[in-house]
């Protein structure tokens, strides 16, 4: 079987935001109205490029790559924490630091996947079924309105089961993340343009899924 290196270029950025996200998202950040996580920034990257694969390579690429993105992240969580338990050195002083960073509580990445699962295939499966509505025209609608739904539902998710009985404005939360998230791939369209056009005419492809199965299960159709 030969695999594209321009597929295996976009499987490592996708899967890289991911985890990259995981790994910052710790971090709170102020812009003026909205309290966001530092991830807010790098987590959308990885729904362009979910969007890429989906409009070039089709619906059943895109499937396996969200696989491999969700046990790339299940490895990078167990090694974390494998460093986590392990007796620091009497002279390193960062164990709390790392913790605080790497320590995921269960319910955390709980929320985490199941927002990133859903979401994303939400995300391949309207982009999918929009491409075959369309007859392959205006790729900004089916890229953002894809993205509407994908990341709507992967905010109301992980929101939800991150912070419900905290005491947090979930509502309020949830609308920021989303409305800020959703931004980002609108600000991005040229470039997902640009993207793509460039990957179609390279490869030679411009996947339609006529037939594809959509279960996200059914690996091999």
């Amino acid at each position: 079987m030969n695999i594209s290196y321009r597929l295996v270029i976009i499987t490592a950025v996708f899967i890289t935001c991911l985890i990259t996200a995981n790994i910052i998202a710790v971090k709170v950040i102020s812009l003026g109205f909205f309290i966001l996580p530092a991830a807010v920034f790098v987590f959308p990257v990885s729904y362009i490029f979910g969007d890429v694969l989906t409009e070039v390579y089709g619906y059943r690429t895109a499937r396996r790559v969200i696989w491999l993105g969700f046990g790339c992240n299940l490895i990078f969580v167990f090694f974390a924490w494998i460093g986590q338990i392990l007796p620091p050195a009497e002279f390193w002083q960062a164990q709390g630091s790392y913790e605080a960073i790497l320590g995921y509580t269960p319910r955390l990445l709980a929320a985490s996947l199941c927002g990133y699962i859903v979401g994303e295939f939400a995300n391949s499966f309207v982009l999918a079924r929009m491409k075959i509505r369309t007859k392959g025209r205006w790729l900004w609608s089916r890229t953002i309105g894809s993205t509407i739904i994908g990341e709507g539902l992967d905010t109301v998710i992980f929101i939800t089961l991150a912070f419900a009985g905290t005491g947090s404005p979930i509502g309020t939360m949830i609308w920021h993340h989303w409305l800020f998230k959703t931004g980002i791939e609108v600000v991005a369209t040229p470039a997902t343009y640009a993207i793509v056009n460039w990957l179609k005419r390279s490869e030679g492809i411009d996947a339609y899924d006529h037939e594809t199965k959509y279960n996200p299960f059914a690996f091999s159709s």
